[in-house]
Order: C-alpha cells, then sequence, then structure tokens
C-alpha cells in the first residue's frame, strides 16, 4: 500500500532542492552581472501557488524608451522549476507562462530541471511556433550567458 503522507514529504523535499540548486547554478553565473534572484515559498516553506517559481531581475540601463530616465525600467526573466521526475510543462501551463511573459514583457522564460546529483540543466521557452507537444516548446540552453548578458 502507498503511503501518501510520505510520498508527498519526499516530493516536497524534491521541490526544495530543485530550487535551491537552480539558485545555485545561476548565482554562479550571476555573480559576474547584476542580476538579482526572487523566489516565492508558500507559508511554511514550500511551493507557492502560481506558475512562475522564481525571477531573476536587474535595471535596464538603455536609454529609456518611454518617457523617464535610463534606470527606470527592469529587465525580467521569468524562471519555472521541476525537480525529480517531474514532467515538463503540460500545453496549458506554457499558454499560462507565456500569457504572464507577455503581461511583464519578460525577456525569457526558463524552464530549469534538477535530478539528484546533476546540475540544473536550463531550457529557454521559444517565442512562437508550431508545436505538436508542449516538449518541443523549449530549446536547451548551451549556457546562461544566452539569456543573463
Amino acid at each position: 500500500m502507498t503511503d501518501w503522507a510520505a510520498a508527498q514529504q519526499a516530493a516536497a523535499k524534491t521541490a526544495r532542492w530543485s530550487v535551491t540548486m537552480t539558485k545555485v547554478r545561476i548565482r554562479r553565473f550571476l555573480s559576474r552581472t547584476k542580476w538579482q534572484l526572487v523566489t516565492f515559498t508558500g507559508p511554511a516553506g514550500g511551493e507557492s501557488v502560481g506558475i512562475v517559481d522564481m525571477v531573476a531581475i536587474r535595471r535596464d540601463h538603455r536609454p529609456a524608451e518611454l518617457p523617464g530616465k535610463r534606470g527606470d525600467l527592469f529587465e525580467i526573466v521569468l524562471i519555472q522549476v521541476k525537480g525529480g521526475g517531474a514532467a515538463f510543462p503540460t500545453s496549458d501551463e506554457v499558454h499560462r507562462l507565456r500569457r504572464v511573459a507577455r503581461k511583464y514583457h519578460a525577456k525569457a522564460v526558463l524552464l530549469a530541471q534538477w535530478k539528484r546529483g546533476r546540475q540544473a540543466e536550463f531550457y529557454r521557452l521559444r517565442k512562437r511556433g508550431p508545436a505538436a507537444k508542449a516538449k518541443d516548446c523549449w530549446e536547451a540552453l548551451e549556457s546562461l550567458a544566452e539569456v543573463f548578458r
């Protein structure tokens, strides 16, 4: 018989480790840039509701396009984290991520996958295009430099 309480605790522990290991991998790269990481946790320190698990943000120092001054705007990267044996985001999740990215004018949407004993792997959500499966909406990143320049 399945012990659902133990399974839930194991899944929650994997989720926390996934976020932690994703932050470690990103911070190694970001230590050379001005990006800041923001994570969202629930009241007990576990996962929070919502499609975005983490946001990378920095000031946009290019000349302002809108009325205002240089540095008034931000560059934002949305990050969803999957751990353990979690599957790639579903078509519905991809749609939700795209809507949030459009709402906040995100520079990119990333998927971080972490499995015990490995470094987190990163995928970027393609802008658009026909995809037979939700997994086809993602392209593997060779380096985080492709996003965090």
